[in-house]
């Protein structure tokens, strides 16, 4: 992501951050959420923002993410329908404010403890972001809850350069945040993320074991989803550097790259955002 001002660096870093989180917020703020059953103690929470789990144990309830601030009454409303129990733990999987920004009011209303990869932490102190995780982790950590478990693990860039996913293995689910996300990536360049990395990323993750995935956005999926996912991208980079060596500009990609026979990635105005970033990588 460039911008074409002269600014200071610090600037520069939360103009690229707040375009970015417009770029991923919902236009309409109304209640629009649907709860998707996976087994009867985990559920997600669909729309407006990234996709929630909620994973209940006898001692309380797992988070992994909490949309935005203004989705935070009807989320605690969803999870007091689903079950009685306190929130106790809330899992980041990275920190943009459609899968962070519940975060300082829940754990004002909650007391829960939050959680993430020390970089989406590290980003979200640099931004000046409410609610930043007080537990940390660098490449993998298991969370314990009333007899149940959600192991952590970090793999590398992708989208930003803290993505955690999250495993189930009870439920062999793993909840990608965006590094799945359909119609992306949407890579945060403000974030270190990146394109050319992210389906490395993705191959780590793929050796875990699980087959139901939850994405940052878009439908529950399955694990040869998130492969295809892996595979796509992998093709549009391919596409992009056979571009650039037949002589196309940075400014004609967007018009000459074909993507339209691609099922899950590069359909989205985010990719359409990620292209430029995408190009200098490969010119690199």
């Amino acid at each position: 992501m460039k911008t074409a001002f002269l600014v200071r660096p610090a600037a520069l870093t939360f103009a690229l951050c707040g375009l970015f989180l417009a770029w991923t917020q919902s236009p309409s703020p109304g209640n629009e959420l649907t709860v998707e059953k996976i087994a009867d103690d985990l559920h997600v929470l669909v729309g407006s923002g990234g996709n929630v789990a909620v994973y209940v144990t006898n001692d309380g309830i797992i988070l992994i993410d909490d949309k935005f601030e203004r989705n935070v009454p009807e989320i605690l409303a969803k999870v007091k329908a689903i079950s009685d129990k306190p929130i106790k733990y809330v899992l980041n999987t990275h920190q943009h404010g459609d899968h962070t920004g519940g975060n300082a009011i829940i754990k004002d209303k909650t007391g829960a403890t939050f959680f993430s990869h020390v970089n989406a932490r590290d980003n979200m102190v640099e931004r000046k972001m409410p609610g930043v995780p007080t537990e940390i982790f660098k490449d993998r950590h298991t969370i314990k809850l009333g007899g149940k478990e959600v192991r952590a693990y970090y793999f590398g860039r992708g989208h930003t350069n803290g993505d955690a996913v999250y495993v189930f293995p009870a439920h062999k689910t793993l909840h990608a945040g965006d590094l799945f996300s359909y119609g992306g990536p949407l890579i945060d360049y403000s974030s270190k993320g990146s394109t050319l990395e992210i389906t490395a990323t993705h191959a780590k993750a793929l050796k875990l074991d699980f087959e139901t995935v939850i994405p940052g956005h878009g439908p529950i999926s399955k694990k040869a989803d998130l492969d295809t996912y892996r595979k796509e991208i992998e093709t549009a980079v391919s596409r992009v550097r056979q571009l650039r060596s037949e002589g196309v500009t940075k400014e004609q990609l967007k018009e000459r790259l074909k993507v339209s026979d691609l099922k899950i990635c590069c359909t989205g105005p985010g990719w359409d955002r990620t292209l430029p970033g995408l190009w200098d990588e490969v010119a690199k």
